[in-house]
């Protein structure tokens, strides 16, 4: 599917840069239509396949794998994730979502094992995918026959011809900074809170769980059969060295409300800002953005991951169309088509945020906000209409 072109250079209808869940996703999808591409990937495929990260495909995304070839492989042993616990002061609420939703939930899988499922179905189908690829760098994207360069795992300098450029590598990757100033709008918020992060070696919980406290807002949720992720609320500017493991455990069982909360080897500790972004429009030129090269949605509401399975299905039906058939009105209509629902989705996981962080603590926040979080929660649980809306919210069907 590459072949040589005027230039020396190699030729391929199609380069996708990064290899997380956005860019194998476009890749998988256009090599099963027959459409040639090459993914560049600038980590090591060892440092690719260890990523921690998400771990929820909500219904929609796991239906864009179903429809394609791919879905008995990725999604072989991932359970349905049917049901959400909040507990509130120590109090549980079990959360139904297959009762609203007509079976339509998503599934619980780690997403570095939906990488290395998606990377090994590329590889074996003939699929390209060049590791270790450095200073990789986009030209002439608002013409005809933009190209990439980069430099292979032995030194040596490459170009690619393309017709398009699908940049999936993240927020701080190249291709959104390839990107002429002013030729973007970029869209922010910036929350008054952060969140810590912890991922360990612990017993996952028997459902997702979300806790509302007095002493602050903490989730826990699987991250396979012997790992989980945590997340506290913090205060701006909280110093990540002042939280040591066993002030970890410590908040975590007082936050969760479980004296008896198993521990077990603390992996990774990190800090993240509760940031929106959002550009627009997704491509320019022949450049087209994908999942966090195009927008960050905060954790609240597992989006992010789903967003670029949303994105990557868009683009590379448009793609197609466009290589093989000559239709460029699904790549025209990529950005618009996609921001509809990152809009949706922004707004499903700012209101999940007030939920819980607002009426996480009452010192900080004041009751009449706590209060105001108790209300929207209590309203999923005694409304069957809000209690749809937020179950099909969650499962990308909305």
């Amino acid at each position: 599917m590459v072949a040589v072109g005027g230039t020396g250079a190699e030729a391929v209808a199609v380069v996708v840069v990064g290899a997380g869940v956005a860019g194998l996703t476009v890749a998988n999808l256009l090599l099963e239509a027959g459409i040639g591409c090459v993914v560049l990937e600038r980590h090591t495929r060892d440092h690719v396949e260890r990523r921690q990260r998400a771990g929820v495909l909500d219904f929609a995304a796991e239906q864009v794998y179903a429809r394609s070839a791919l879905g008995d492989r990725l999604l072989a042993g991932a359970p349905r994730s049917t049901v959400l616990e909040f507990r509130v002061d120590g109090v549980s609420r079990l959360f139904d979502a297959d009762a609203h939703t007509g079976g339509r939930t998503g599934r619980l899988i780690p997403q570095q094992l939906l990488v290395r499922r998606l990377i090994s179905a590329f590889l074996d189908a003939g699929g390209d995918l060049r590791f270790s690829a450095a200073d990789v760098a986009l030209h002439d994207l608002d013409g005809d026959r933009p190209h990439v360069t980069y430099r292979d795992a032995g030194g040596v300098e490459r170009r690619i011809d393309a017709r398009h450029v699908a940049g999936c590598d993240g927020f701080h990757g190249v291709s959104r900074a390839a990107v002429p100033p002013g030729a973007l709008t970029t869209h922010r918020h910036t929350d008054d809170f952060r969140w810590f992060t912890v991922l360990t070696d612990s017993p996952p919980p028997r459902h997702p769980l979300m806790a509302l406290s007095r002493h602050g807002f903490a989730a826990h949720f699987g991250r396979g059969p012997a790992a989980s992720r945590f997340y506290l609320q913090c205060a701006p500017g909280d110093d990540l060295d002042g939280w040591t493991d066993e002030r970890v455990w410590r908040q975590l069982r007082l936050r969760l409300a479980d004296d008896d909360l198993p521990d077990g080897p603390v992996v990774e500790k990190a800090v993240i800002d509760a940031r929106s972004v959002v550009v627009d429009p997704m491509s320019y030129g022949r450049l087209h953005l994908v999942g966090d090269a195009a927008h960050i949605v905060p954790p609240m509401g597992g989006k992010g991951m789903n967003l670029a399975i949303a994105d990557a299905d868009v683009l590379a039906r448009a793609l197609v169309a466009a290589v093989r058939d000559g239709d460029d009105g699904p790549l025209r209509a990529y950005s618009a088509t996609c921001l509809r629902r990152v809009w949706n989705d922004q707004e499903f996981s700012r209101w999940l945020s007030d939920v819980v962080f607002h009426g996480a603590d009452e010192a900080t926040a004041g009751p009449f906000r706590w209060r105001l979080a108790r209300a929207r929660l209590d309203r999923i649980f005694t409304s069957p209409s809000a209690a749809r809306a937020f179950a099909e919210l969650m499962a990308g069907t909305a």
